[in-house]
């Protein structure tokens, strides 16, 4: 993993991090000034939709949030260009006293700074519609 693409390297072990609940090797991967919107926008843990931004608000994020449940990932696909990296997939959630996780389908995109530290980690996936339903958008402009 070390000749690896740095922002794919940094979503690598971000998702290694959680899902074995290292929490100290998790937070080490991110910036003093590292911003963090999952899921981007409003949603219950982010009433305010404006997102965690600095060490001191990704570690509450992780203590009030990514903590108290168990957290694995299914990306299988990822596209890391410039300082980002996307991948495309799932993240499973399961926490006490809720139903089984069917997971979060999204798009999650992993930006770092040139030390190979995240500077921002932003998930887009509907809070309301986790998984993806109804019919895919047709072709624009495809001819053939």
């Amino acid at each position: 993993m070390a000749t690896e693409h740095p922002a794919r390297r940094a979503g690598l072990l971000s998702q290694k991090y959680v899902s074995e609940k290292n929490r100290d090797a998790w937070l080490d991967l991110f910036a003093e000034d590292a911003f963090i919107q999952d899921p981007v926008g409003r949603s219950p843990l982010d009433p305010d939709g404006k997102g965690h931004q600095g060490k001191a608000a990704i570690t509450k994020f992780y203590d009030d949030v990514i903590a108290k449940g168990n957290v694995s990932f299914d990306y299988p696909k990822s596209y890391a260009v410039g300082d980002e990296c996307a991948f495309i997939g799932a993240v499973y959630a399961d926490f006490p006293g809720a139903p089984p996780s069917e997971g979060s389908e999204g798009v999650f995109i992993y930006r770092v700074n040139d030390e190979g530290k995240l500077i921002s980690l932003r998930a887009f996936w509907e809070f309301e519609r986790p998984r993806w339903q109804g019919e895919a958008h047709p072709p624009v402009g495809r001819t053939r």
